[in-house]
Protein backbone atom coordinates (compact mmCIF):
# COMPACT_ATOMS: atom_id res chain seq x y z
CA UNK A 1 0.00 0.00 0.00
CA UNK A 2 1.82 3.57 -1.16
CA UNK A 3 0.42 7.06 -0.38
CA UNK A 4 -1.42 8.63 -3.64
CA UNK A 5 -1.91 12.19 -3.10
CA UNK A 6 -1.34 14.50 -0.23
CA UNK A 7 -4.24 17.86 -0.26
CA UNK A 8 -4.59 20.73 1.59
CA UNK A 9 -7.68 22.24 2.27
CA UNK A 10 -8.04 25.55 4.37
CA UNK A 11 -11.61 26.58 5.23
CA UNK A 12 -13.26 30.29 7.02
CA UNK A 13 -16.45 29.74 9.64
CA UNK A 14 -18.39 31.51 11.21
CA UNK A 15 -17.58 30.77 15.76
CA UNK A 16 -20.86 30.79 18.09
CA UNK A 17 -18.61 29.81 20.66
CA UNK A 18 -16.57 33.12 19.72
CA UNK A 19 -19.55 35.64 19.23
CA UNK A 20 -19.76 34.50 15.29
CA UNK A 21 -16.37 35.43 14.19
CA UNK A 22 -14.67 33.80 11.85
CA UNK A 23 -11.64 31.56 12.52
CA UNK A 24 -9.61 29.66 10.01
CA UNK A 25 -8.50 25.84 9.86
CA UNK A 26 -6.32 24.12 7.37
CA UNK A 27 -6.93 20.16 6.69
CA UNK A 28 -5.30 17.69 4.75
CA UNK A 29 -6.90 14.69 2.86
CA UNK A 30 -4.35 11.94 2.14
CA UNK A 31 -5.34 9.01 0.07
CA UNK A 32 -4.04 5.95 -0.41
CA UNK A 33 -3.77 3.94 -3.95
CA UNK A 34 -6.51 1.61 -2.88
CA UNK A 35 -9.18 5.12 -2.67
CA UNK A 36 -8.58 5.07 1.68
CA UNK A 37 -8.45 8.26 2.84
CA UNK A 38 -6.86 9.39 5.95
CA UNK A 39 -7.73 13.31 7.16
CA UNK A 40 -5.54 15.66 9.46
CA UNK A 41 -5.79 19.02 10.63
CA UNK A 42 -4.20 22.24 12.01
CA UNK A 43 -5.37 24.90 14.07
CA UNK A 44 -3.91 27.63 12.22
CA UNK A 45 -6.83 30.06 13.52
CA UNK A 46 -5.75 33.28 10.64
CA UNK A 47 -6.03 33.79 6.91
CA UNK A 48 -2.82 34.91 6.88
CA UNK A 49 -1.83 31.84 8.43
CA UNK A 50 -3.72 29.22 6.86
CA UNK A 51 -3.17 30.01 3.14
CA UNK A 52 1.07 29.45 3.59
CA UNK A 53 0.36 26.08 5.75
CA UNK A 54 -1.69 25.13 3.12
CA UNK A 55 1.00 25.46 0.07
CA UNK A 56 3.68 24.28 2.73
CA UNK A 57 1.80 20.90 2.60
CA UNK A 58 1.75 20.93 -1.15
CA UNK A 59 5.47 21.74 -1.28
CA UNK A 60 5.84 18.79 1.47
CA UNK A 61 3.98 16.25 -0.51
CA UNK A 62 6.68 15.00 -2.75
CA UNK A 63 8.28 13.90 0.72
CA UNK A 64 5.18 11.22 1.12
CA UNK A 65 3.58 10.09 -2.08
CA UNK A 66 5.08 6.50 -2.87
CA UNK A 67 5.62 5.96 0.69
CA UNK A 68 4.06 3.47 3.16
CA UNK A 69 1.73 5.04 4.99
CA UNK A 70 1.96 2.37 7.79
CA UNK A 71 5.37 4.16 8.13
CA UNK A 72 3.65 7.33 9.78
CA UNK A 73 6.20 7.52 12.57
CA UNK A 74 9.48 7.27 10.18
CA UNK A 75 7.84 9.79 7.68
CA UNK A 76 6.86 12.24 10.73
CA UNK A 77 10.75 11.75 11.88
CA UNK A 78 11.86 12.06 7.65
CA UNK A 79 9.33 15.41 7.78
CA UNK A 80 10.87 16.96 10.89
CA UNK A 81 14.60 16.37 9.22
CA UNK A 82 13.24 17.89 6.13
CA UNK A 83 11.93 21.12 7.91
CA UNK A 84 14.52 21.73 10.31
CA UNK A 85 15.73 24.44 8.17
CA UNK A 86 12.33 26.58 9.24
CA UNK A 87 11.31 24.84 11.93
CA UNK A 88 13.84 24.75 14.81
CA UNK A 89 11.98 24.74 18.07
CA UNK A 90 8.38 25.13 16.31
CA UNK A 91 6.95 26.93 13.71
CA UNK A 92 4.82 27.21 11.09
CA UNK A 93 5.94 23.85 9.72
CA UNK A 94 4.87 22.55 12.79
CA UNK A 95 1.30 22.95 11.97
CA UNK A 96 2.18 21.54 8.49
CA UNK A 97 3.70 18.34 10.40
CA UNK A 98 0.44 18.36 13.14
CA UNK A 99 -2.23 18.26 9.89
CA UNK A 100 -0.06 15.48 8.11
CA UNK A 101 0.67 13.55 10.96
CA UNK A 102 -3.00 13.62 12.17
CA UNK A 103 -4.10 12.42 8.33
CA UNK A 104 -1.35 9.72 8.42
CA UNK A 105 -2.52 7.94 11.69
CA UNK A 106 -6.31 7.95 10.52
CA UNK A 107 -5.17 6.62 7.50
CA UNK A 108 -3.36 3.58 9.43
CA UNK A 109 -5.96 2.94 11.35
CA UNK A 110 -8.33 2.46 8.62
CA UNK A 111 -6.21 0.32 6.45
CA UNK A 112 -5.62 -2.05 9.59
CA UNK A 113 -9.13 -1.76 10.70
CA UNK A 114 -8.08 -0.38 14.30
CA UNK A 115 -9.26 2.46 16.09
CA UNK A 116 -6.58 5.09 16.82
CA UNK A 117 -6.51 4.83 20.70
CA UNK A 118 -5.73 0.90 20.09
CA UNK A 119 -2.77 1.96 17.81
CA UNK A 120 -1.41 4.24 20.55
CA UNK A 121 -1.66 1.14 23.05
CA UNK A 122 -5.11 1.33 24.76
CA UNK A 123 -7.24 3.08 26.31
CA UNK A 124 -6.65 3.87 30.05
CA UNK A 125 -10.58 4.34 30.56
CA UNK A 126 -13.64 4.23 27.98
CA UNK A 127 -14.90 7.34 28.72
CA UNK A 128 -13.76 10.89 29.66
CA UNK A 129 -15.69 13.67 32.00
CA UNK A 130 -16.66 16.81 30.07
CA UNK A 131 -16.82 20.36 30.58
CA UNK A 132 -18.40 23.15 28.66
CA UNK A 133 -15.25 25.36 26.90
CA UNK A 134 -16.63 28.64 25.84
CA UNK A 135 -16.01 32.51 26.04
CA UNK A 136 -18.15 35.09 27.29
CA UNK A 137 -19.10 37.64 25.57
CA UNK A 138 -22.43 38.93 25.81
CA UNK A 139 -22.35 42.14 27.81
CA UNK A 140 -24.64 41.12 30.69
CA UNK A 141 -22.42 39.10 33.98
CA UNK A 142 -25.74 37.69 35.04
CA UNK A 143 -27.02 36.91 31.71
CA UNK A 144 -23.70 35.23 30.95
CA UNK A 145 -23.33 33.32 34.37
CA UNK A 146 -26.48 31.88 33.93
CA UNK A 147 -25.96 30.63 30.52
CA UNK A 148 -23.09 28.78 31.34
CA UNK A 149 -24.73 27.38 34.28
CA UNK A 150 -27.44 25.65 32.32
CA UNK A 151 -24.77 24.16 30.46
CA UNK A 152 -24.34 22.40 33.94
CA UNK A 153 -27.32 21.87 35.77
CA UNK A 154 -29.55 21.00 32.36
CA UNK A 155 -27.00 20.23 29.78
CA UNK A 156 -25.22 17.63 32.26
CA UNK A 157 -21.36 19.28 31.88
CA UNK A 158 -19.30 18.33 34.57
CA UNK A 159 -18.26 22.47 34.74
CA UNK A 160 -17.29 24.91 32.42
CA UNK A 161 -13.94 26.99 31.60
CA UNK A 162 -14.59 30.30 30.17
CA UNK A 163 -11.97 32.77 27.99
CA UNK A 164 -11.75 36.32 29.43
CA UNK A 165 -10.74 38.78 27.35
CA UNK A 166 -12.08 37.56 23.77
CA UNK A 167 -14.44 39.48 21.62
CA UNK A 168 -17.75 40.79 22.48
CA UNK A 169 -18.81 42.55 25.28
CA UNK A 170 -18.57 41.03 28.29
CA UNK A 171 -14.96 42.97 28.89
CA UNK A 172 -13.90 40.14 31.57
CA UNK A 173 -10.30 39.77 32.68
CA UNK A 174 -9.55 44.09 32.48
CA UNK A 175 -11.72 45.09 35.56
CA UNK A 176 -10.81 43.38 39.33
CA UNK A 177 -14.22 43.87 40.96
CA UNK A 178 -16.23 42.61 37.72
CA UNK A 179 -14.59 39.88 37.31
CA UNK A 180 -15.12 38.91 40.54
CA UNK A 181 -18.74 39.76 40.38
CA UNK A 182 -18.87 37.15 37.68
CA UNK A 183 -17.44 34.60 38.94
CA UNK A 184 -19.70 34.70 42.44
CA UNK A 185 -22.57 34.98 39.77
CA UNK A 186 -21.36 31.87 37.86
CA UNK A 187 -20.66 29.80 40.98
CA UNK A 188 -24.09 30.27 42.05
CA UNK A 189 -25.43 29.29 38.65
CA UNK A 190 -23.18 26.33 38.56
CA UNK A 191 -24.12 25.14 41.50
CA UNK A 192 -21.44 23.57 44.33
CA UNK A 193 -20.01 20.75 42.67
CA UNK A 194 -19.80 22.06 39.36
CA UNK A 195 -15.41 22.46 38.05
CA UNK A 196 -14.82 26.03 36.81
CA UNK A 197 -12.02 26.65 35.02
CA UNK A 198 -10.89 30.62 33.60
CA UNK A 199 -8.69 31.51 31.20
CA UNK A 200 -6.82 34.82 30.51
CA UNK A 201 -7.01 35.39 27.09
CA UNK A 202 -4.19 36.18 24.95
CA UNK A 203 -5.69 39.90 23.97
CA UNK A 204 -5.02 40.89 28.18
CA UNK A 205 -2.15 41.12 29.89
CA UNK A 206 -1.61 41.19 33.77
CA UNK A 207 1.23 42.04 35.63
CA UNK A 208 2.15 39.35 38.42
CA UNK A 209 0.42 41.28 41.38
CA UNK A 210 -3.16 41.61 39.93
CA UNK A 211 -2.73 37.57 38.50
CA UNK A 212 -2.23 37.01 42.47
CA UNK A 213 -5.10 39.15 43.68
CA UNK A 214 -7.53 37.97 41.04
CA UNK A 215 -6.43 34.66 41.66
CA UNK A 216 -6.74 34.79 44.94
CA UNK A 217 -10.42 36.20 44.85
CA UNK A 218 -11.58 33.87 42.15
CA UNK A 219 -10.41 30.80 44.57
CA UNK A 220 -12.85 31.36 47.46
CA UNK A 221 -15.95 30.40 45.05
CA UNK A 222 -13.87 26.79 44.12
CA UNK A 223 -11.31 27.43 40.85
CA UNK A 224 -10.06 24.30 39.74
CA UNK A 225 -7.48 25.83 37.51
CA UNK A 226 -6.27 29.38 36.12
CA UNK A 227 -4.63 28.98 32.81
CA UNK A 228 -2.47 31.24 31.14
CA UNK A 229 -2.16 34.15 34.06
CA UNK A 230 0.94 35.28 32.87
CA UNK A 231 2.73 35.27 29.10
CA UNK A 232 4.46 31.55 29.27
CA UNK A 233 8.16 33.32 28.96
CA UNK A 234 7.57 34.79 32.11
CA UNK A 235 8.99 31.89 34.32
CA UNK A 236 9.67 33.62 37.35
CA UNK A 237 6.37 35.45 37.78
CA UNK A 238 4.79 31.65 37.39
CA UNK A 239 7.18 30.51 40.31
CA UNK A 240 6.25 33.41 42.37
CA UNK A 241 2.46 32.84 41.16
CA UNK A 242 2.73 29.17 42.99
CA UNK A 243 4.18 30.36 46.16
CA UNK A 244 0.58 32.67 46.63
CA UNK A 245 -2.09 30.60 45.07
CA UNK A 246 -4.18 27.36 46.25
CA UNK A 247 -5.17 27.00 42.79
CA UNK A 248 -4.15 24.24 39.77
CA UNK A 249 -1.78 26.34 36.80
CA UNK A 250 -2.46 25.61 33.31
CA UNK A 251 -0.05 26.61 30.62
CA UNK A 252 1.37 25.02 27.58
CA UNK A 253 -0.88 25.96 24.94
CA UNK A 254 1.80 27.83 22.53
CA UNK A 255 4.69 25.57 22.99
CA UNK A 256 5.33 23.34 19.63
CA UNK A 257 8.00 20.64 20.15
CA UNK A 258 7.50 18.07 22.54
CA UNK A 259 11.09 18.99 23.56
CA UNK A 260 9.71 22.80 24.39
CA UNK A 261 7.08 21.08 26.40
CA UNK A 262 9.97 18.93 28.35
CA UNK A 263 11.62 21.99 29.33
CA UNK A 264 8.40 24.23 30.55
CA UNK A 265 7.24 20.97 32.43
CA UNK A 266 10.92 20.72 34.35
CA UNK A 267 10.49 24.40 35.68
CA UNK A 268 7.97 22.95 37.34
CA UNK A 269 5.44 25.77 37.35
CA UNK A 270 2.54 23.82 35.64
CA UNK A 271 -0.10 21.75 37.14
CA UNK A 272 -1.76 21.09 33.81
CA UNK A 273 -0.07 20.85 30.57
CA UNK A 274 -2.50 22.23 27.54
CA UNK A 275 -1.46 20.63 24.39
CA UNK A 276 -3.36 20.68 21.07
CA UNK A 277 -2.27 18.14 18.12
CA UNK A 278 -2.87 20.50 15.49
CA UNK A 279 -0.36 22.57 16.66
CA UNK A 280 2.56 20.48 18.52
CA UNK A 281 3.59 18.46 15.46
CA UNK A 282 0.45 16.12 15.75
CA UNK A 283 -0.66 12.66 17.38
CA UNK A 284 3.13 11.89 17.15
CA UNK A 285 3.85 14.68 18.39
CA UNK A 286 1.68 14.83 21.66
CA UNK A 287 2.39 10.99 22.18
CA UNK A 288 6.02 12.34 23.90
CA UNK A 289 4.66 15.31 25.38
CA UNK A 290 2.17 13.07 27.08
CA UNK A 291 5.54 10.78 28.04
CA UNK A 292 6.67 14.26 29.63
CA UNK A 293 3.81 14.57 31.81
CA UNK A 294 3.53 11.25 33.05
CA UNK A 295 6.98 11.08 34.09
CA UNK A 296 6.63 14.84 36.04
CA UNK A 297 2.91 13.32 37.66
CA UNK A 298 1.42 16.79 35.94
CA UNK A 299 -2.20 16.83 33.94
CA UNK A 300 -2.60 16.86 30.54
CA UNK A 301 -5.28 18.92 28.99
CA UNK A 302 -6.14 18.73 25.14
CA UNK A 303 -6.59 21.68 23.57
CA UNK A 304 -9.08 20.63 21.47
CA UNK A 305 -10.67 23.88 20.56
CA UNK A 306 -11.35 23.45 16.40
CA UNK A 307 -12.88 20.83 14.40
CA UNK A 308 -14.07 17.46 15.04
CA UNK A 309 -10.95 15.90 13.51
CA UNK A 310 -8.66 17.57 16.28
CA UNK A 311 -11.27 16.66 18.97
CA UNK A 312 -11.15 12.88 17.65
CA UNK A 313 -7.61 13.05 17.87
CA UNK A 314 -7.43 14.73 21.51
CA UNK A 315 -10.15 12.15 22.84
CA UNK A 316 -7.72 8.74 21.87
CA UNK A 317 -4.63 10.55 23.20
CA UNK A 318 -6.36 11.97 26.65
CA UNK A 319 -7.81 8.44 26.74
CA UNK A 320 -4.55 7.01 26.34
CA UNK A 321 -3.17 8.63 29.32
CA UNK A 322 -4.35 8.30 33.36
CA UNK A 323 -3.23 11.85 33.49
CA UNK A 324 -6.02 13.61 31.77
CA UNK A 325 -8.49 15.36 34.60
CA UNK A 326 -11.22 16.49 32.10
CA UNK A 327 -11.98 16.99 28.12
CA UNK A 328 -12.75 20.05 26.96
CA UNK A 329 -16.43 20.16 24.58
CA UNK A 330 -18.02 23.78 22.80
CA UNK A 331 -21.29 23.41 23.62
CA UNK A 332 -22.52 25.58 20.75
CA UNK A 333 -23.58 23.82 17.84
CA UNK A 334 -20.65 25.04 15.08
CA UNK A 335 -20.42 23.97 11.17
CA UNK A 336 -16.61 22.51 12.01
CA UNK A 337 -18.08 20.36 14.97
CA UNK A 338 -21.58 19.45 14.17
CA UNK A 339 -21.76 20.12 9.98
CA UNK A 340 -18.22 18.69 9.25
CA UNK A 341 -19.01 14.60 10.43
CA UNK A 342 -21.72 12.47 10.33
CA UNK A 343 -21.66 11.53 13.73
CA UNK A 344 -20.80 14.28 15.88
CA UNK A 345 -18.98 14.58 19.53
CA UNK A 346 -21.58 14.80 22.13
CA UNK A 347 -21.35 14.28 25.88
CA UNK A 348 -24.02 12.75 27.64
CA UNK A 349 -24.76 13.33 31.19
CA UNK A 350 -20.75 14.66 31.94
CA UNK A 351 -19.40 11.92 30.01
CA UNK A 352 -18.12 11.11 26.64
CA UNK A 353 -17.33 7.72 24.98
CA UNK A 354 -13.74 7.52 23.31
CA UNK A 355 -14.18 6.69 19.79
CA UNK A 356 -14.05 2.83 18.30
CA UNK A 357 -14.31 3.07 15.30
CA UNK A 358 -10.73 2.75 12.85
CA UNK A 359 -8.58 5.47 12.55
CA UNK A 360 -9.77 8.60 14.32
CA UNK A 361 -13.46 7.56 14.18
CA UNK A 362 -14.84 10.30 12.03
CA UNK A 363 -16.59 10.21 8.92
CA UNK A 364 -15.53 13.73 7.32
CA UNK A 365 -18.07 15.66 4.56
CA UNK A 366 -16.14 17.03 2.14
CA UNK A 367 -18.34 19.16 0.95
CA UNK A 368 -18.80 21.01 4.07
CA UNK A 369 -15.44 21.55 3.76
CA UNK A 370 -16.25 22.88 0.11
CA UNK A 371 -19.05 24.81 1.63
CA UNK A 372 -16.47 26.76 3.94
CA UNK A 373 -13.25 26.99 1.97
CA UNK A 374 -11.13 29.62 1.90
Amino acid sequence: MRIKSVTPMSVSYPEPNDNNNTRYLTFCRIEAEDGTVGWGEAITQFPEVARPIGMLIEGLAPQLVGCDPLDNVAIWRKLRQHTWWYSYRGGMAAFAISAIDIALWDLKGKILGQPLVQLLGGAVRERLPVIASTHAFKPSLEEEAERHGRYVREEGYQGVKIGFGKRGEARLGYDFDRDVTFMRLLREAVGAKGDIMIDRGQSLVWDLGHAIKLTNALEEYGLRWIEEPLEPSDIEGFRKLRLHVKTLIATGEREWTADAFQRLIATGIVDVVGCDPGRAEGITGTRKVIEHVEAADVWFNAHAWSSAIVTAASLALSASSPRCLVFELKPIRNPMQHELVTTPFEQHDGWIDVPMEPGLGVDVQESVLEKYRL
